[in-house]
């Protein structure tokens, strides 16, 4: 990989996806000034910060690095044959790239985002089973919580009263 592209394709990301560098920096939790410096190749971007703009960027940090590879165009490549899940990546990409869908669900996680585009290629049967099994696992979640929050009160209770006794 050679370093230079990277902050160049940074740039071009940004740009396409119409953020401002103020916007990146506070998305990755680091100062407006270290952003630009990942866009001017002063400074390579962690690990945790690739991490994070695969995500904003709603990409593979693998797809985010190999944006970066110089390609020598006088070679001859055997392109892979493309596999249900590229096939699937694809259609998933063309669906967040698609403006509407950019701005409905530009605050949502990677995570949420995915859900959803597996939701909506649902049968409407299918998606009443999904938010059954989702209340399921809700009111599951909240026993445990409010059980974990019964048990800390009861802990928090008896060491008052230990307290008290001494």
């Amino acid at each position: 990989m050679k370093k230079s592209l990277l902050p160049q394709k940074l740039k071009e990301l940004r740009k396409v996806h119409n953020y401002t560098q103020d916007y990146v920096a506070e998305a990755l939790g680091i100062v407006r000034q270290t952003y630009s410096h990942y866009e001017t190749g002063k400074r390579m971007p962690d690990a945790e910060s690739l991490y994070k703009l695969a995500g904003l960027y709603n990409i593979s940090v693998d797809d985010l690095m190999h944006l970066t590879l110089q390609i020598d165009r006088d070679i001859s490549y055997d392109a892979p044959k493309p596999t249900s899940s590229t096939s699937e990546l694809s259609e998933y990409l063309d669906f967040y790239n698609n403006p509407a869908n950019r701005k409905k669900y530009m605050f949502l996680s990677t995570l949420e985002k995915e859900f959803l585009f597996h939701f909506n290629k649902m049968t409407e049967e299918d998606k009443k089973e999904m938010i059954a099994f989702a209340k399921i696992k809700a009111r599951k979640q909240t026993a445990k919580e409010e059980k974990a929050k019964e048990e800390k009160e009861k802990k928090e209770k008896k060491e008052k009263t230990e307290i008290r006794i001494k």
